[in-house]
């Protein structure tokens, strides 16, 4: 079994990155995740991220697509793609199903309060949807549940927000550990 040529890239730019790191300060170690933010992620990239919202949601929405696009990440909109009132349900259900069955590298849900699609998505075996107000809570969603849905309080939230909120969710590892065996016990 023979490495690709892609695969053999991967792993130089994985080794070179974490040599560089050793050099470097925590400051730079975060610009550095900000400046290669496919290398630093948990999450297969390969795949697209599912991200949907409700008509409370879309302005959010629309930004966090300019934030996937500007870093070259593949996306997959579910929906809403407009202003007009619509179910959250209609729009979590997909996500959640594109996530569940290895459709989508991870998903991003956004309505006004987040509660909504959260709920819906928690619904989907496999699914851990974690609702996120803040960088810190991002980050502990991946590391002591890792959620593999960030969902986002639109109305809440103020502009740049979700965009770290979202880099810090795609770029933290789940820590595993005691934690695993912890969210070894959500599903029924």
């Amino acid at each position: 079994m023979g490495f690709s040529i892609e695969d053999s890239f991967y792993c130089f730019q994985t080794i070179y990155v974490l040599n560089l790191l050793s050099y470097y300060s925590l400051r730079n170690y975060q610009l550095s995740i900000k400046k290669y933010p496919l290398l630093m992620s948990p999450f297969n990239l390969k795949l697209p991220v599912a991200i949907g919202c409700d008509h409370a949601g879309f302005d959010c929405k629309e930004d966090l697509i300019s934030f996937l696009e500007a870093r070259g990440i593949v996306f997959k909109d579910f929906g809403t793609y407009n202003k007009d009132s619509v179910d959250y349900p209609d729009f979590a259900h997909p996500v959640a199903s594109a996530v569940e069955k290895g459709e989508a590298a991870f998903g991003i849900l956004l309505c006004g309060s987040a509660n909504g699609v959260a709920i819906t998505a928690n619904k989907h075996q496999g699914i851990r949807a974690g609702l996120c107000w803040g960088d810190e809570i991002a980050e502990l969603v991946r590391k002591h549940n890792d959620a593999n849905i960030i969902c986002i309080p639109a109305r809440f939230v103020r502009d740049g927000d979700a965009e770290k909120m979202l880099d810090t969710f795609m770029n933290t590892a789940f820590e595993g550990g005691r934690h695993a065996s912890r969210v070894g016990k959500i599903a029924c």
